[in-house]
């Protein structure tokens, strides 16, 4: 399965999702693509198209978020929503899924996740 991760800029994402994406077991068992981890400049709306889940953290808004999963409906590829507690998020994301998690930290985002993706 091809994941794609969509985030905002606006907080440490390598520390607080790619890290503990690339070093937990899920690593092994999905194909992630995190945009931003080589520091390479990609297509992402080609990557997003032939992916199966945009997994989306969305504690933080982001306008180029908000367009990469405005992608992912028009492709109807299932996006996943996840949230830091108590964070605010946009009231829009109720038209793009029904699926949604909140954690409080990467360990129970992981597990969350991992809940999630062998159902």
């Amino acid at each position: 399965m091809k994941i794609y991760v969509s985030h905002s800029r606006d907080f440490d994402f390598n520390q607080d999702l790619y890290i503990p994406i690339r070093m937990s077991d899920l690593n092994n068992q999905f194909n992630f693509f995190l945009p931003h981890e080589d520091g390479k400049s990609v297509d992402t709306k080609e990557i997003i198209q032939n992916s199966d889940l945009i997994l989306a953290e969305v504690s933080f808004p982001s306008t180029g978020q908000g367009i990469e999963l405005g992608w992912a409906n028009i492709f109807k590829i299932p996006i996943l929503c996840v949230s830091k507690e108590n964070t605010k998020i946009s009231g829009s994301l109720k038209y793009l899924t029904q699926d949604f998690i909140t954690y409080s930290d990467s360990k129970d985002l992981i597990n969350k996740i991992r809940i999630f993706l062998n159902k």
